[in-house]
């Protein structure tokens, strides 16, 4: 035991000092949001100046409509919705409607131009507005059809067709201005219309198991399955490697040779893997305060400024559920890395034989998506019982809708029996390989050194 304890404290204490540690502890909250929230920013910010749009109106009728509507601030005319900032929009809005409207108003900067097609006809207008988008002059142009009116098409020509957050707005935005024409033609009020179309509001309030409702959800709780889902995730990856390169190198190095002399090989690696948890679980507390004076400082900017946001209430039980399946996550692979780390002979090497694990995290975190729509289906059940998958699909139904303390006892009884079996696995594995030297190990020889082990 003192040994063991000798091996974790040297693994803690080590790498705790480290530069890339402090260096990861201070940045890593700011890395996560930078991961989660800002590529759906970027995606949505239009840079290089405004958007070019000549009109090509063969109806005579629509362009003055059509460039108010293109011009104009907001897409939510549409649908009738009120404007951001009123009472309905964007104060009683969830994250995921203000994150998206953010993303329109971003990306909301035209310059339009409405084309002559007096005495010439569409063939030769069309070139030369083909010849300006070539020459950088324009970036697209729309044309209005004589029968949009009654087909509701049109066409667009453009340079960066990719884009699809323009393309996008163009459309909803001349459907508004086809709309309201043909309201006009009808003699309908828009104004009386926008008023009868006005969308419902609805709020969200979750019930327990008791039957109780709880508090209305503003969207919170659903920001929370992907940021705990996230950071068990990049975890695991990171401090697997860590465990992967560090077992390299003392082969490498051949230091295990040493260490073989004095520490059995299983309170080696036991050792090895206890002590880096809890420098994950360190690097965890540090950032779970972080969060939290984060948290609390946002509601209270959003708050004051009119924005009707709380946090999702957290019972204390989440926070064991995640510290039992980050424990069982990190166990599970770092376990994996340190058996391949064993067999291989050099970095490269482990990189390759590595892949196939990081595809079996990466895949449970995609199931995360299907069993957040269905907590409890059959699907979700089954996928939370796999322990490679447990650590992040059993996490995702307990925030989002907890299932009964069995299937989680059981997920966890699963997953810690695989644990013992490939820490006993490992242990059969870890010296021979360790101490093996110019190859890579086969499979048939790992499997004589289980048998003989």
């Amino acid at each position: 035991m003192n040994k063991l304890l000798a091996v974790i404290k040297r693994e803690y204490v080590e790498r705790v000092r480290t530069r890339m540690f402090i260096i990861m502890t201070i940045l890593g909250p700011f890395m996560l949001a930078v991961l989660t929230v800002v590529p759906g920013l970027l995606f949505s910010i239009k840079t290089g100046g405004p958007t070019r749009i000549a009109i090509v109106d063969q109806t005579d009728r629509l362009s003055n409509r059509v460039r108010d509507a293109i011009l104009a601030d907001k897409d939510d005319e549409e649908s009738g919705a009120p404007a951001p900032g009123t009472a309905g929009g964007t104060m009683n809005a969830n994250v995921k409607d203000r994150s998206k409207e953010a993303g329109k108003r971003l990306a909301a900067n035209y310059v339009t131009e409405k084309i002559d097609l007096t005495g010439r006809s569409f063939e030769d207008v069309q070139h030369e507005l083909n010849m300006r988008i070539g020459k950088d002059q324009l970036d697209g142009y729309i044309v209005l059809p004589k029968d949009i009116l009654t087909t509701g098409k049109a066409e667009f020509y453009g340079r960066n067709t990719g884009d699809v957050v323009t393309s996008g707005q163009l459309q909803r935005r001349l459907s508004q201005a086809v709309r309201e024409q043909r309201m006009a033609d009808e003699n309908i009020s828009e104004s009386r219309v926008r008023e009868l179309s006005k969308p419902v509001e609805m709020s969200t309030k979750p019930i327990n198991a008791k039957g109780e409702v709880g508090a209305e959800d503003s969207g919170g709780g659903f920001i929370l399955v992907f940021i705990l889902g996230f950071m068990i995730y990049i975890t695991i990856i990171m401090y697997g490697q860590l465990i992967l390169g560090a077992v390299i190198e003392e082969k490498e190095t051949r230091i295990a040779e040493v260490l073989f002399s004095s520490v059995r090989s299983f309170t080696l690696m036991m050792g090895k893997l206890i002590g880096v948890s809890l420098v994950a679980l360190t690097q965890y507390a540090i950032w779970g305060l972080a969060f939290a004076a984060f948290a609390i400082y946002g509601v209270a900017m959003l708050q004051s400024s009119g924005v009707a946001f709380t946090l999702p209430a957290l019972p204390l039980s989440i926070f064991a559920y995640f510290f039992l399946f980050f424990l069982l996550g990190y166990f599970i692979y770092a376990t994996i890395y340190a058996l391949i780390g064993s067999m291989v002979t050099n970095a490269q090497e482990g990189g390759q034989v590595a892949m196939p694990v990081l595809f079996l995290l990466i895949m449970g975190f995609y199931l995360a998506f299907p069993i957040i729509r269905s907590p409890n289906s059959s699907f979700a059940f089954w996928a939370s019982m796999i322990p490679f998958f447990s650590p992040i699909t059993m996490l995702v139904r307990i925030v989002t809708q907890t299932p009964p303390v069995w299937q989680i006892a059981l997920s966890l009884l699963i997953g810690f029996t695989t644990v013992v079996g490939l820490i006993w696995l490992a242990s059969r594995i870890y010296r021979v390989g360790m101490l093996m030297y110019g190859k890579r190990a086969t499979i048939p020889e790992v499997m004589r050194w289980v048998r003989q082990a």
